[in-house]
């Protein structure tokens, strides 16, 4: 006769049962769970523990002028590193890698002691010094390929072409901009290795190359952006002035041949400050102080900061007035020297003189405050803020280059009579030299408010094309019609007005001067200007030069006026823009055509004697013996006083 199990017991059988039967589920679930999901991270993961990566950086993208000259480039170099896992004798790799590659003995051991999968020792390392390395033969010790930027113009358009960082990526400008383009995507060796890292006998590597980034091309001229940059650094160290930019661009299609600032750095010693001041106590700094130093070095000022334009703007105010039908070029006006404008005095320029009774065409000539201020009231504060919309200042260009600043403008409900009048003439509101620039080539292009650019296209390895960048016009501020009367009317500013130091015989040139006072108001500090394009009845360059607190004279006309003239002078023949002279002009001494030879490879005497004969005046660039290159370049047909520049070796 069996005993009954007890209830009890019975229960707890079942229970255990069941609990058996629960965690078989789970474990059943959980393995289904890892087979169908987890698989390809676990795959990953083992892969990782069984292998090791070394990435291979890619070849930098190439930046390009529009002749397909390099600006920026890209050298093959080594990267020195160490897999701790793999290090026999670190004592001795740290001796000999901090001989090599001249660095501290305790750091150098420091890092391949410490228990990371892979440690960079050093990146760009010379090729000699990493073959020399690698001969060695160090257990552990990788050298693997890197790539160095090189900028071989140093300073060229420094604030624009931007630079890399330690990890090849873009920092500011047109690196940074086109980042996606220009990096490429990295390669990779992979090595075979146990669970403790260390690489397995007879393994093999494999090695996934890596892919090149695209070649950027851009609109700018090399010769172009040297002779600006010559010019401007010329004219603020001979005034002593705080800094200088000039901005040449094609106003047909927004293209930038030129931006050129001044003072530069060297793009291929992008933390070494350009102020001596600075670099004195550069030491006793702190960290804060130094970073602001470095991004002031770095600022664009053409795009970044804002200033008032002065009498530059003056072409907008005329411009609207056309327009609008409030003024013609007949209309009449008096100054004398001044106007009262709810309850307050605002003088001309040229107070306590007066320039009496003039059209408005001389009103333009003459840069007559008055004159702007009684067509501003004309307009009306709506109609003038509506014309600021439509020429774009309210607004960023659109240019391809980060941080872009926007005007700083009034509220509409804030314009009040003399916040009208002041504007009228380029005060009391601020914008960039780009935005200035841009609204007055559409003035001068037809009416047509473009995008300014630097981005033309990209090409692949073999220089094929890829992509071509398209930008598309902001609008009309005004009708063709306005805009060929704002051509003649410019035009004359230069012939007979306040521009007339830019006048070039053989070629019709448009432009404005001005002179803006720097706030706070009577401290004494200006920023002389003059834009200009040219040839005036088919404008196909247009430039601004801004001179930033020069000492001494500081008026527009006197100051920027001849930079102008000096810049367009050599830039005009070599943009194939031929001169058409008058008979009164050919008359003139030094006016002869002279056609350029070629001195590039002749010694700097020789090439000075044979300019000589030709009486031309000759400028060397530079402490060689020989002639590297020239500008303008042979062929090219200038005026007898103009200037051949040399640059040596």
């Amino acid at each position: 006769m069996f005993n009954r199990v007890p209830l009890g017991a019975r229960r707890r059988a079942v229970f255990v049962c069941v609990c058996i039967e629960t965690i078989l589920m789970l474990l059943l679930v959980r393995l289904f769970y890892i087979q169908m999901f987890m698989a390809p991270e676990l795959q990953k993961a083992a892969y990782e523990q069984q292998t090791r990566d070394r990435l291979i950086a890619p070849e930098r993208g190439d930046i390009l002028d529009r002749n397909g000259t390099a600006i920026a480039t890209t050298k093959t170099v080594s990267s020195i590193s160490v897999i701790h896992a793999q290090v026999e004798e670190p004592e001795k790799v740290a001796k000999i890698l901090s001989e090599k590659l001249e660095l501290d003995y305790e750091d150098t051991l420091k890092k391949i002691n410490k228990r990371v999968a892979l440690m960079r020792i050093k990146t760009k390392v010379d090729k000699e010094t990493a073959e020399e390395i690698a001969a060695l033969k160090l257990k552990g010790v990788m050298v693997d390929e890197d790539i160095q930027r090189i900028y071989p113009y140093e300073t060229l358009a420094a604030q624009v072409i931007g630079f890399v960082g330690k990890d090849n990526q873009g920092i500011i400008g047109l690196e940074s901009k086109y980042e996606d383009y220009l990096k490429g995507e990295k390669g990779k060796i992979m090595t075979q290795t146990d669970g403790r890292g260390r690489e397995l006998k007879n393994s093999e590597q494999s090695r996934v190359a890596p892919v090149a980034g695209y070649d950027l091309v851009t609109s700018i001229d090399i010769n172009l952006q040297q002779y600006a940059e010559q010019t401007i650094e010329k004219v603020v160290r001979g005034k002593s002035a705080k800094r200088g930019s000039i901005i040449m661009m094609n106003p047909q299609n927004g293209e930038m041949l030129a931006m050129a600032s001044y003072p530069s750095f060297d793009l291929n010693e992008p933390y070494k400050i350009n102020n001596e001041e600075l670099e004195q106590k550069w030491d006793t700094m702190s960290q804060k102080e130094k970073n602001d130093a470095l991004n002031q070095m770095w600022r664009n000022f053409n795009i970044n900061d804002t200033y008032e334009p002065g009498s530059t703007f003056k072409v907008i105010t005329s411009a609207a007035g056309l327009e609008e039908g409030v003024v013609t070029e007949e209309s009449n006006f008096n100054c004398g020297g001044g106007r009262t404008v709810a309850g307050r005095y605002i003088k001309c320029w040229r107070s306590p003189r007066s320039h009496g009774s003039e059209s408005f065409v001389q009103g333009v000539q003459n840069s007559c405050n008055p004159v702007f201020m009684d067509i501003a009231a004309r307009l009306g504060s709506d109609k003038f803020y509506e014309y600021m919309l439509k020429f774009g200042f309210d607004k960023k260009t659109g240019i391809d280059l980060p941080g872009e600043a926007v005007g700083i403008m009034h509220k509409k409900d804030k314009i009040g009579p003399v916040e009208l009048a002041t504007m009228s003439f380029g005060q009391s509101f601020q914008i960039t030299p780009l935005q200035l620039i841009r609204a007055i080539s559409s003035a001068v292009n037809g009416g047509r408010l473009v995008t300014p650019h630097f981005a033309l296209e990209l090409r692949d390895e073999n220089g094929d094309t890829v992509k071509t960048f398209e930008y598309e016009d902001a609008g009309n501020p005004i009708s063709k019609e306005t805009s060929e009367r704002m051509k003649k009317i410019l035009e004359s500013v230069v012939a007979v007005g306040t521009g007339n130091k830019t006048y070039i015989p053989g070629y019709r040139i448009g432009g404005k001067t001005a002179t803006s006072e720097k706030l706070p108001r009577k401290s004494g500090k200006y920023i002389a200007s003059f834009c200009a394009f040219a040839p005036a009845e088919d404008p196909q360059v247009i430039a601004i030069v801004l001179v930033d607190e020069p000492q001494g004279v500081y008026y527009g006309g006197q100051v920027a006026g001849p930079v102008m003239k000096e810049l367009l002078t050599n830039a005009l023949p070599y943009l194939g823009i031929t001169p058409q002279y008058t008979e009164e002009e050919l008359e003139m001494d030094g006016v002869a055509p002279v056609t350029v030879s070629q001195y590039t490879g002749m010694s700097v005497a020789k090439a000075k004697a044979e300019i000589l004969k030709a009486k031309i005046t000759a400028e060397v660039i530079g402490e060689g013996e020989n002639v590297k290159s020239q500008f303008p370049p042979e062929g090219t047909i200038i005026n007898q006083n103009s200037k051949i520049l040399l640059y040596t070796d």
